[in-house]
């Protein structure tokens, strides 16, 4: 069952220089420049922020109904995989957190880092990190998604708001470790690039997300730690106590 009828996420164009898989996709150049080099005008902003590395997920709110989601849209509850099990029982513990946040037809999306991919951590925080608000495609603005979750949940740590910045500033920004607790070097930052776009009302602006863009350093080696890709046991950032 997907109750979204969709995936929960898709995936995010890469910068140029950006390590890529086999389904990854390059951003439009144009993105680039406004992103990393110059903004367009005054209605641009562009902010950047840590690259977490776990399993990406989402909550939705459907029929007032909460859904724990997989990354492709599929109940949390039906993964064959651990980690999932954990997620979905975790927003069941967290319920309440969740729904004073989410309207329906709204979906809250973030990483769940209880296992290691390619990057331990040792957590301070817990383990879910919320990166976006959705409605469908939709993204909400930063600023109104920060004050819509108002501390109630962790979001990944904001290393610049203004004009464009270059991948080699932001990667200097991250400090080799980053600001989550990670034991490996992050894998690097997303670019979220909003505007004020007239509405055709005289004098009115609407800020939307225009786009994001991201940059992985092109050593990093994905799912380095998983057991399918180590042969070894999983690593756990986190694990529920009894």
């Amino acid at each position: 069952m997907k109750p979204l009828g969709r995936k929960n996420y898709g995936h995010i164009p890469h910068l140029p220089g950006s390590r890529m898989g086999p389904a990854d996709k390059t951003c439009h150049g144009g993105q680039a420049l406004i992103a990393t080099v110059d903004v367009r005008d005054k209605n641009d902003e562009v902010f950047v922020q840590e690259k977490l590395d776990g399993s990406n997920v989402g909550v939705a709110r459907i029929d007032d109904t909460l859904y724990p989601l997989s990354r492709a849209g599929w109940l949390a509850s039906s993964s064959p995989y651990e980690q999932h099990q954990h997620f979905n029982n975790w927003v069941h513990e967290n319920y309440e957190r969740f729904w004073s946040i989410l309207n329906n037809d709204e979906r809250l999306v973030g990483e769940w880092l209880m296992q290691a991919h390619g990057t331990r951590y040792n957590l301070y925080h817990e383990p879910f990190v919320a990166f976006d608000l959705m409605t469908d495609d939709k993204r909400t603005p930063y600023d109104e998604f920060i004050t819509r979750l108002d501390s109630d949940f962790v979001t990944p740590a904001l290393l610049h708001r203004g004009s464009a910045i270059g991948i080699k500033s932001i990667m200097a920004a991250l400090n080799t470790f980053g600001y989550h607790g990670a034991a490996d070097p992050v894998e690097g930052a997303v670019w979220r690039v909003e505007r004020d776009r007239a509405t055709g009302k005289k004098g009115e602006k609407k800020r939307v997300v225009d786009f994001l863009v991201k940059y992985v350093r092109p050593d990093k080696v994905d799912g380095f730690y998983l057991p399918e890709m180590s042969g070894n046991a999983p690593v756990w950032n986190w694990y529920p106590s009894a």
